[in-house]
């Protein structure tokens, strides 16, 4: 699988709106269009069209706006698989047309065949409007649905050569061994048509997920900034890819551009926080956040990963003399190095009996009470 290209889609435009109500307005929309063409993201799903005339408007605007500044970025749109919503999408012109098919477990052989037929009919009136169009078809959702189904459905759609087959977790109920067994047989299907992995973050296993999926023949990642969607969201842009890139594939998307990253992630946190109140970009998110470089456990205070500027150390009962000695450091604070053992079990000590971390002003009066 090294060196194996993967492409990658950003969804933020359009599953991003399905995080708990949130709404982009289009002078929103361009400013996220931009922050993806300079992070070099391959394709961006711009919207649902078929939602509203309004949503159809602003996709094509962003149609518009990427070909008025020659940018590289390919823009997507989304609808169901029907006629109807083809038709939708093609006169915002999109050149990705991405549909999804929901198929009951419950279906006859009979009535799977008119589905599939039906279909077809619809590819095919995408290709007689457009012929150089870019397909998707997203079959939900590979958790639940039946073998047969997935299986008739992958088969007749390789056949028919379609572009991408998205087989997205919808659920967000599969662990990474169902993923990579689902996707490795189903991926053995195809030949020219590229598997696209979509995984839903519900038990918070999405990055995991889609990273497998890739692992057992995925060619295409959807992803979203911070991993916001539906529910608990999808998986994160830059982690997932930079996941990828440390596993030797290869993506466009700029991960070394850790500044414009920030500012996009920054700017999607502040559009999510005046509509919700709350933040997605926290403490706690992975790389961007100030946790990733925060200490307890000497043994783990080493780390150079995330872009906090400096590590911040907290002192307690855990704490061995190596790291009261970065924090020591730290702070510009000195004590001699025959005392340190003795500093260190005072730490501890003084940690315990007040039940908390020490502040600054503990650590220095500590130190001080070793000077007397």
């Amino acid at each position: 699988m090294a060196n194996k290209k993967i492409i990658i889609i950003d969804e933020t435009l359009r599953e991003g709106m399905q995080y708990r109500g949130l709404v982009f307005s289009l002078e929103q929309r361009l400013r996220i269009l931009d922050f993806q063409e300079k992070l070099k993201v391959d394709i961006c799903q711009a919207g649902y069209p078929p939602a509203h005339d309004i949503e159809a408007d602003i996709v094509r605007t962003l149609v518009d706006h990427a070909q008025k500044n020659a940018y590289q970025i390919s823009i997507a749109a989304m609808g169901r698989a029907n006629p109807a919503d083809a038709g939708i999408l093609l006169d915002t012109h999109v050149n990705d047309l991405h549909f999804h098919l929901h198929i009951k477990n419950d279906v006859t052989p009979k009535r799977l065949d008119q589905i599939l037929n039906a279909l077809l009919k619809t590819i095919d009136f995408v290709r007689q409007q457009r012929a150089n169009a870019c397909i998707s078809i997203a079959m939900l959702d590979i958790g639940r649905s039946e073998d047969r189904i997935l299986n008739q459905g992958v088969s007749l759609l390789t056949r028919h050569h379609i572009d991408y087959i998205s087989l997205p977790d919808t659920s967000g109920m599969m662990a990474p061994n169902q993923v990579f067994e689902k996707i490795k047989r189903l991926s053995s299907k195809t030949s020219d048509t590229k598997i696209s992995i979509h995984c839903h973050n519900d038990m918070g296993m999405a990055t995991a997920n889609s990273l497998t999926g890739i692992l057992a023949g995925g060619q295409v990642l959807e992803a979203t900034a911070l991993g916001i969607g539906e529910r608990n969201g999808i998986a994160d842009l830059y982690t997932t890819a930079k996941a990828l890139q440390n596993q030797g594939f290869y993506i466009n998307l700029n991960t070394d551009d850790i500044d414009t990253f920030y500012d996009y992630y920054k700017y999607i946190d502040a559009i999510v926080y005046e509509q919700t109140c709350e933040h997605v970009l926290t403490v706690n998110t992975p790389f961007f956040g100030d946790a990733v470089k925060t200490h307890v456990a000497g043994t783990h205070a080493g780390g150079e990963y995330g872009i906090s500027k400096e590590a911040q150390f907290f002192l307690n009962i855990l704490c061995g003399k190596g790291l009261v000695k970065k924090y020591l450091d730290s702070h510009n604070m000195d004590c001699p190095a025959d005392m340190l053992d003795i500093l260190t079990l005072n730490i501890k000590s003084k940690s315990a009996q007040l039940n908390r971390c020490l502040a600054l002003e503990d650590i220095k009066a500590l130190v001080s009470s070793l000077q007397d």
